[in-house]
């Protein structure tokens, strides 16, 4: 019954699986011969358990074999390694252990494994806990933006904020102001680009803030980065006494802010009038050395900020999974279309957390050293996208299918040696 079946499904072009112990030369060459009749592929998988073991689970069974028949059948085994050799199989396949897949991973794995991957991808790295006490603060932080640009990230990235926020870390942690650190950074890196992800405007004075990011294109040999956003944290602006306005004049104020940095970096000492800034004069001297310093604009609000990535801004950051990235994509497509702009003009990122390591041990040994005590083992892992190199050059690789082609990554731990650079292989991959 057995081999009419074989038989029939060879027949038909059919995958085959045929589960015996293999130990019938006979019929191992048979199954061979009809393989290649049928032009199909045929393939031995084999096992090298010990004979140790195989008697320990012999002994468990409710109907063991006795063990004269089980050694023999090991001795067996042991000649027919030897034989398949010279059988015709397209390739024998051994055993060896197999590592679950995490759930972010899984769609993204077809990726890597089945089809050519697009190149041109670029990454950055954002850098927002500073926890290594301030004697260290400096070192460390000059330490991280070297091998990120030994590792070929092409852009490094500070928050914004004047006190930790919490979904990283406790308030009263540090946390250096951003445009000091980018220009300390500026001085002992030499590729990288630089920019805060993404300043707040209500801030700094747009025009004050303009000169703070037209002196760092100057001293870092123009790479400077301008990120924008209108600003979310009320609690941190509270605390610190600055202005928080409604929402809509917050929108309207980062307008007229991309509008007063345009002016202050062009040509001339131009005046403005906007809505909520005035200005008679704005003159930056020295220029920037940039033609024109790229804008980016944080968030993912369809109706109101992809609009304004669509009238007025170089690059948009949005967040969440492929499948979500995607829609924001089509949103910003559909916002480019009504305002009479190309989508290729405008570098669409995203942000995500990620975590590398070269081989399964390895991460799960700094999986263990990092998480809280109240997150176990898988949680940490998915929040992090911890992962090898296959998993993540496929999850970015899904990413940059949808429209986001340059991935900013947050890693827990940037201050130790090696967590930078697992991601080198993976930047040159998809570079």
């Amino acid at each position: 019954l057995l081999e009419t079946i074989v038989s029939e499904r060879v027949a038909r072009k059919l995958t085959t699986v045929i589960d015996t112990l293999g130990f019938d030369s006979e019929r191992r060459s048979s199954w061979v011969d009809q393989a290649q009749a049928n032009d199909l592929p045929i393939y031995a998988v084999t096992f090298s358990t010990s004979a140790q073991v195989c008697l320990e689970r012999n002994s468990e069974k409710q109907r063991p074999l006795t063990q004269a028949a089980l050694k023999k059948q090991v001795k067996r085994l042991g000649e027919v390694l030897d034989e398949l050799t010279d059988e015709g199989f397209d390739s024998i396949l051994e055993e060896r252990p197999v590592r679950p897949v995490a759930p972010q991973f899984v769609a993204a794995q077809p990726s890597v494994k089945e089809r050519p991957l697009k190149t041109g991808h670029t990454f950055g790295l954002i850098v927002s806990r500073f926890a290594w006490g301030s004697l260290q603060l400096g070192p460390t932080i000059a330490d991280i933006a070297r091998r990120a640009e030994a590792a070929g990230f092409r852009d490094l990235w500070v928050m914004d904020h004047f006190r930790q926020i919490r979904s990283v870390g406790r308030e009263w942690e540090d946390i250096p102001e951003a445009y000091t650190t980018l220009s300390y950074l500026a001085g002992i890196t030499s590729t990288i680009r630089l920019g805060a992800l993404v300043t707040g405007i209500t801030h700094r004075d747009p025009a004050v803030l303009g000169k703070m990011i037209a002196t760092l294109d100057v001293v870092s040999g123009g790479r400077a980065n301008a990120g924008l956003g209108i600003a979310w944290d009320k609690e941190e602006h509270t605390g610190y006494g600055i202005d928080f306005p409604s929402t809509p004049e917050r929108y309207r104020l980062l307008a007229e802010s991309i509008e007063v940095l345009r002016l202050l970096w062009g040509k001339g000492t131009p005046s403005y009038q906007g809505e909520l800034l005035a200005a008679d004069s704005l003159a930056c001297y020295p220029r920037p050395i940039q033609e024109k310093i790229p804008i980016m604009i944080g968030g993912s609000g369809e109706k109101r900020t992809l609009r304004m990535v669509a009238e007025l801004a170089d690059a948009a950051n949005v967040f969440g999974n492929p499948e979500r990235v995607a829609h924001k994509v089509a949103v910003l497509r559909q916002h480019c279309t009504d305002v009479g702009r190309d989508l290729d003009d405008i570098e669409i990122t995203h942000l995500v957390n990620a975590m590398a390591a070269g081989s399964q041990k390895d991460l799960k040994t700094r999986i263990e050293s990092l998480r809280p005590p109240n997150s176990s083992y898988e949680e940490f892992a998915r929040r992090n996208n911890a992962g090898l190199p296959d998993d993540l050059t496929g999850l970015f690789a899904e990413y940059g299918s949808v429209g986001a082609n340059h991935t900013i990554v947050s890693i827990p731990d940037p201050h130790v040696e090696g967590s930078i650079e697992e991601f080198e292989p993976i930047i040159n991959r998809l570079g």
